[in-house]
């Protein structure tokens, strides 16, 4: 029992994405691309993130591009557990729903080019993993089922249901730096290389808190409940060894005086000692539930770095541009300072022990695009994006598949002083039940975006976008428990301001 709680407990060291982009990758670092997602063919000072290699195309000079997002999401958790039923507040229901909230109040993010010649000189900077803080007041399905396993075994103590209070809050930010410049090769082509360093930041805090028993009399605290039983227990099982001495010592004037031992008392004596056992098998149980008297509380801090380098290249000709860039995977190890302070036997619990480090590579992203200029003043844009999930330490092959988005947009310049955009994307996970849990996952879902971009003047521009995630739902069922069953689901919308210099 108390392995389980543990597990539960340490599996909440999870990411917490709020933005678009893959398990942890985040490609909305730029107001534009909110209100047009369809950017890694497109030529523009947001292109440090999404089409490095064709910066180099804007005009000669410095380029500036100050961002700021507020991004809000919901995580939804319809839960299924035979042992909800005995929860006091759940009203005899089976199923439970847990919602997180997710906040990112102000998440800014820059990107910055000189050129010069042949030469683009790039920066950027922005939050390009997480992204954001999420919080669950009432704990998760996986919190509740466990007290609920310990209720359920707790019955022949007199337990006839449990309450708890759970609760759990967890924040994420990978903080990216990028450093990079552009050649132009020829008047249509041109190359990109650079690197980007990044610097996770993440806490967690979990609890099961206030724990109760019910019973008969009504609930009592889980600390004088375990008092109670070890009582009775301890009671009981002197009072057992006290019939099990007399029965021997009956046994033996038997068998001290030749005579057959009666059958009753060498029966009596093995219906004894199975009571005996019983009873010390309860009292085993109750001790491993001695360190939960007060619940559980659990908090880490984590905290590390990794460097990748990334290559671009940038092709026009005609009405057409196209672009690809690469990024590689980025070695993370994100070491902990936790309350976890003593190994233990279960590899998660090891896995957030202070002072370990728990493995969190960004994977390695090809992504391609494409525009089109259908008039001077309108542009077609699409994109496509692969994310090497499977080759990283953060998942296995075992759990989910790489993951892929398909992207679209359009752009029109309704006059010198207007331009509005839209896009669209399907983002696609090959998810795998063996990686989804309520701790952490991620669904498939189709997001669009729309704007405006307003030329106030001849080298400043602002941009101001909305951007919303349409989540599909992903069902599972516990193979080990067919009871058990988890509906996952999120809601998301980002909303943003920019404003574009050049100098």
């Amino acid at each position: 029992m108390r392995k389980k709680i543990w597990l539960s407990i340490v599996m909440l060291i999870v990411s917490i994405p709020t933005f678009a982009g893959g398990y942890l990758t985040n490609t909305n670092q730029n107001i534009v691309f909110l209100r047009n997602l369809a950017r890694d063919g497109a030529i523009g000072i947001d292109g440090v993130y999404s089409n490095p290699a064709g910066v180099i195309f804007l005009p000669q000079g410095f380029h500036l591009s100050l961002n700021i997002q507020n991004a809000h999401q919901t995580r939804t958790v319809l839960t299924t557990s035979p042992y909800f039923p005995m929860g006091v507040q759940n009203n005899g229901l089976n199923t439970k729903e847990f919602e997180g909230v997710a906040d990112a109040p102000v998440l800014p993010s820059i990107q910055a080019a000189w050129n010069k010649g042949n030469w683009s000189l790039q920066f950027g900077f922005g939050v390009v993993g997480g992204g954001g803080k999420c919080e669950f007041e009432n704990g998760l399905g996986s919190f509740e089922n466990v007290v609920g396993q310990i209720a359920s075994k707790l019955t022949s103590l007199g337990s006839t249901g449990y309450d708890v209070d759970g609760y759990m809050k967890g924040r994420q930010y990978y903080y990216g730096f990028t450093f990079g410049a552009a050649y132009k090769v020829a008047e249509n082509f041109s190359v990109y290389g650079g690197m980007r360093m990044l610097y996770g930041s993440a806490s967690y805090q979990a609890k099961l808190a206030d724990i109760k028993v019910n019973t008969n009399q009504g609930l009592v605290p889980f600390d004088k409940f375990i008092d109670q039983a070890d009582f009775t227990i301890t009671g009981g099982i002197a009072q057992v060894d006290g019939g099990i001495a007399q029965v021997e010592a009956g046994i033996k004037q038997y068998e001290a005086a030749g005579a057959p031992v009666p059958e009753n008392l060498t029966q009596k004596l093995a219906e004894l000692q199975a009571t005996k056992k019983t009873l010390q098998g309860a009292k085993e149980q109750i001790n491993m539930l001695e360190p939960y008297r007060e619940g559980v509380n659990l908090m880490s801090d984590q905290t590390g770095w990794g460097v990748a380098p990334i290559i671009g290249v940038d092709f026009k000709t005609g009405k057409f541009n196209f672009a690809a860039k690469y990024e590689f995977k980025t070695r993370m190890r994100m070491k902990n300072k936790s309350t976890v302070k003593e190994a233990s036997i279960i590899p998660a619990i090891n896995k957030f022990r202070d002072g370990s480090s728990v493995a969190e590579d960004s994977p390695a992203m090809l992504t391609a695009g494409v525009q089109y200029e259908a008039l001077p003043t309108l542009r077609f844009m699409a994109g496509y994006h692969h994310y090497f999930d499977v080759d990283t330490k953060q998942w296995t092959k075992e759990m989910l598949g790489d993951s892929n988005e398909y992207l679209l947009g359009a752009e029109w310049d309704v006059n010198k002083f207007l331009t509005v955009s839209a896009g669209g994307q399907r983002t696609a996970y090959n998810n795998k039940d063996a990686g989804m849990n309520d701790m952490s996952f991620n669904v498939s879902s189709y997001s669009y975006g729309l704007g405006v971009c307003l030329n106030v003047a001849k080298n400043i521009k602002v941009n101001a976008a909305y951007f919303q995630t349409l989540y599909d739902d992903y069902n599972k069922v516990t193979s080990t428990s067919p009871l058990v069953s988890d509906t996952f689901t999120r809601t998301n919308r980002v909303i943003g301001v920019g404003v574009d210099f050049t100098f």
